[in-house]
Formats: C-alpha cells, sequence, structure tokens
C-alpha cells in the first residue's frame, strides 16, 4: 500500500475519511459539527497532527534501518523502494475502449494512400465512441415517440404538476402550523389552552377599550350581533391584526402579537357573543350574518327587533 499511495494521498484520505465518520455521527443541526461544536474542531487537528507525526516516524524510522543496511541490501531496498506500480488492468481496459491496433499489427490496416510518405491506416471507430453514438439514437427514438408522437409531460407540464403539489401540501402544513395561521386559512380555536390564551391577551391589551367583559367603552360592544368591520373569526382576525377605521378606530396589533395569539385572542372574543356584561354599550355598526350559514329571515328580523 506504502508503494502504491504516496504519504501526501495516504494523509488526506485517512484525514477526510475520519472527518466524514465524525460528521456522520455528530448530530450538528444545520451546522457542520466542527463549527458548532468547537471541540470537534480540535479533535480533527489533533488527528491531522497525529497522521503527519505517525508519517514523519515511519519515515525516520526508514531511514534509521537504512543506515544500518548493507551496501548490497541497501541497493535492494533502493531498488524495491522506487519500484512503481504498473496499472496493468487499467492500461488494458484502455486499450480495449480506444479499439486500436497495436503497433506492430499495423501494418495489416495500411491503407493504399500515401502522401509524402505518409500513409494511412483504417483503424475501427473507438467502441466507446461507436456505443455511445448508438446509445444517443436510442435516446432520440425513444424521445420522439414519448413527447412528439404520444404527447409526453413536457418540462413545463412537470413543473405545473410539481407546483400544485407544492401549493397542496403547503396548504396542507398551514393547516396544522399555528404559528402560520392567516387571514385565509384561521379558524375559530376551540381548545380550552388557546381560549385561556385568547382571554390573558384580552386582559392585557383589550380592557381598556372594550371592558373586561367585552360590554365596550370607548371601544364598541363585543357580545351583541353589531359589527362595524364585520363579525365571524376572519374580520376579527382581520380587525384584530390590520386595526379598526383609519383615525378613529383601534391600532393594527400584527407588530405586537404573533399570529397564533390574534387567532387566540379573535377566538376568545366570538366567545362574548350573547353574554351579559355589566354595562352594555349601544349596539354600533350592522347584524352580522354569516353569509355561509343559512339563517331563517324570521330569526334575522327578531335580532334586528330586538
Amino acid at each position: 500500500m506504502k508503494k502504491l499511495i504516496p504519504s501526501w494521498i495516504r494523509v488526506p484520505i485517512v484525514f477526510f475519511i475520519i472527518f466524514g465518520a465524525v460528521e456522520f455521527f455528530i448530530d450538528s443541526g444545520n451546522k457542520p459539527a466542527f463549527i458548532e461544536y468547537p471541540a470537534v474542531s480540535l479533535f480533527l487537528l489533533l488527528v491531522l497532527l497525529i497522521l503527519i507525526a505517525i508519517e514523519a516516524i515511519v519515515g525516520a524510522l526508514e531511514n534509521v534501518m537504512l543506515h544500518r543496511l548493507d551496501e548490497e541490501a541497501k541497493a535492494r531496498f533502493l531498488e524495491e523502494k522506487e519500484k512503481k506500480y504498473e496499472f496493468t488492468w487499467l492500461k488494458n481496459i484502455y486499450i480495449k475502449l480506444l479499439g486500436q491496433k497495436p503497433l506492430e499489427e499495423e501494418g495489416e490496416i495500411i491503407l493504399d494512400h500515401n502522401y509524402d510518405g505518409i500513409k494511412e491506416l483504417d483503424n475501427n471507430l473507438p467502441p466507446w465512441w461507436l456505443y455511445g453514438f448508438y446509445i444517443s439514437i436510442v435516446f432520440a427514438a425513444v424521445y420522439l415517440l414519448k413527447y412528439h408522437v404520444f404527447n409526453g409531460d413536457t418540462q413545463i407540464d412537470e413543473l405545473e404538476t410539481e407546483l400544485a403539489e407544492a401549493r397542496t401540501a403547503i396548504e396542507a402544513y398551514k393547516k396544522t402550523a399555528k404559528d402560520l395561521v392567516d387571514i385565509n386559512t384561521v379558524t375559530v380555536l376551540t381548545e380550552a389552552a388557546d381560549l385561556n390564551a385568547g382571554k390573558s391577551i384580552f386582559e392585557t391589551t383589550c380592557v381598556a377599550c372594550h371592558m373586561a367583559d367585552g360590554g365596550g367603552g370607548i371601544g364598541p360592544n363585543l357580545t351583541d350581533p353589531n359589527w362595524i368591520l364585520g363579525g365571524g373569526i376572519k374580520n376579527v382576525f382581520r380587525t384584530v391584526s390590520e386595526g379598526g377605521r383609519s383615525g378613529k378606530g383601534m391600532i393594527a396589533w400584527k407588530q405586537q402579537l404573533k399570529p397564533l395569539q390574534i387567532a387566540q385572542v379573535s377566538s376568545y372574543v366570538l366567545t362574548l357573543q350573547d353574554t351579559t356584561p355589566a354595562n352594555p354599550k349601544a349596539p354600533e355598526g350592522d347584524v352580522w350574518v354569516d353569509e355561509n350559514v343559512e339563517v331563517p329571515t324570521e330569526t334575522i328580523q327578531e335580532i334586528i327587533t330586538d
């Protein structure tokens, strides 16, 4: 092995094998292990120094042994050390791929052409080139049949399919990732943990204008069916996120609250509907009816009358 691979190749190969093993077995997240953990960098540096030291020690031992040998043994050792390994199998493969006649057999393929003493050989085409040409013909035939005869999917079609799959995957992910909720994907949260979190946010940021029971003060009453900017989870989410009417509505809370927090407080606000506050403010805005829910006309009339 030492005769086959010199030390300046052995050391990097062994080092990178150890480096790869370290990166494989140490979980360092998205960063390389030697960056995430300084101790790993020190370990790899130590390994490199040890490998170099081993090569140096082996070389020094060979020199010591060489000086202790007699002249005949020394000559044999140096001759053996300088002997180079010949890749005969690789050379044979190269000759076969080249497909040319050996120099001693070129007389069999000399053509009658003679240009000022320069003769031409009738060598066969190299097998690698010939087989590559045949493969390209087969590929072209398959390509022609698939895309121009049977109208197979083009790259544009494949791109559109992958984009559609990506959009579907994103929408499915958003349904389970509450922190990525937006106006288009928000739904009413009904779990106790979400409603309690929404209540805590409401008591911290909203009671100054809407009162603790939602009866209204500076802001409108949140317990009656009337809404200035529309009811329902999507409208309430938009109002909390983007703010109320320009100049006289509440501020936009999207800078202070995360999307999940806005969804939580909006869901809590909806639980205040049809409750009885201590000092309810007069209704403002219009009675809001969810267009996606069919409500009998008599019910709407009763709400307006009340």
